[in-house]
């Protein structure tokens, strides 16, 4: 009497893509696995990976199957692998909200056990380098920017009071300590961002100024961050983070040409900051400048600010600080009553 060797249940592989990366950038071992399949399936036919597997010589069936019809299609047949009654390697395309009936499916038939069931493999054919929810950020902005009754009307002078806010609502969550709002006021302030280039890149402003998009804007701080860390990026040595200071404003200077140590200094900031940045300028290019004299609380402020700065010590986050403990001692006396 013979016995028949029981039929190897083959192999069933998940590939899976990263939208964010371009299509037809897969890893080698996606490559080798769709050559080597005996069926590829896709139930998207607008799946924008299905050109290139084309291209490349990839049969591409479009399908969309149960969990019992993928391990039924894996038993059994011949194998390209090599042999009959060898198993059949599957591979199933994913869409990109992913398969979660099928995958579903999958587990249930394995958990019932009354099923033999195929290998199975998640493969991912890309992965997303570091930054790639940027790209998400700037797909939603596009989105909301064309579609939204509100943001498709905002000017950069309109959300110019917005920029504000959200960075000192950024400089409180660092004050707090806490981290979720943190990384809540950092995607804030990154909103700010990739808002303002939005509507940069759609043409000339009022100004008549030419468009830029998003990717200028990295650019230029990328251009900059490498020309301003010659200690980094070049030759030049850089031992302390003095060393570092002294390079970078040196190369400021270089690169600004300022007629004086107050240009670039903005005066619309909080008057204690906006003091203590002028006072640092001085003392950095070792200027003798005696403080203007008057009378009243904004000289003693300036005078008080300057003192702060030497020290080095913000007087604007001491005042801050201080103006909290009142904030507390406030409550604590409303709570008493």
């Amino acid at each position: 009497m013979t016995t028949e060797a029981p039929v190897a249940p083959g192999r069933i592989v998940l590939l899976t893509a990263s939208h964010r990366v371009a299509p037809g950038l897969l890893s080698w071992p996606a490559w080798q696995t769709l050559q080597a399949a005996d069926r590829v399936l896709c139930a998207d036919e607008a799946h924008p990976q299905l050109p290139y597997f084309r291209e490349a010589g990839v049969g591409v069936e479009i399908a969309s199957v149960t969990a019992q019809e993928l391990v039924d299609a894996c038993a059994g047949g011949t194998s390209q692998a090599g042999g009959s009654g060898g198993g059949r390697t599957v591979v199933v395309v994913s869409s990109g909200e992913g398969d979660t009936a099928l995958t579903d499916g999958l587990a249930r038939l394995a958990g019932s056990g009354r099923v033999q069931m195929p290998d199975l493999e998640l493969l991912p054919g890309s992965y997303d380098l570091p930054g790639a929810r940027l790209l998400d950020l700037v797909q939603v902005m596009d989105r909301i920017r064309t579609e939204c009754p509100w943001s498709s009307t905002q000017t950069h002078a309109g959300l110019a009071k917005y920029g504000i806010e959200e960075a000192y609502e950024l400089v409180e969550a660092i004050e707090d300590g806490d981290r979720d709002e943190l990384r809540e006021e950092l995607g804030d302030v990154l909103l700010q961002v990739v808002f303002h280039a939005r509507i940069a890149q759609e043409g000339r402003d009022e100004d008549g100024e030419e468009p830029f998009s998003i990717d200028d804007v990295a650019g230029t701080i990328v251009e900059k961050l490498i020309h301003r860390h010659p200690h980094v990026f070049g030759d030049a040595r850089a031992e302390t983070p003095e060393d570092v200071k002294e390079h970078w404003l040196r190369t400021k200077a270089i690169e600004k040409q300022r007629d004086s140590v107050t240009d670039g200094v903005p005066l619309g900031q909080p008057g204690l900051a906006l003091a203590a940045k002028l006072a640092g300028r001085v003392r950095t290019a070792g200027l003798d400048v005696p403080l203007p004299a008057g009378q009243g609380t904004g000289y003693q402020l300036l005078a008080l600010a300057v003192r702060a700065e030497a020290s080095g010590t913000d007087p604007e986050a001491a005042l801050r600080a201080a103006a909290r403990a009142y904030r507390d001692a406030i409550r604590a006396a409303e709570g008493q009553e």
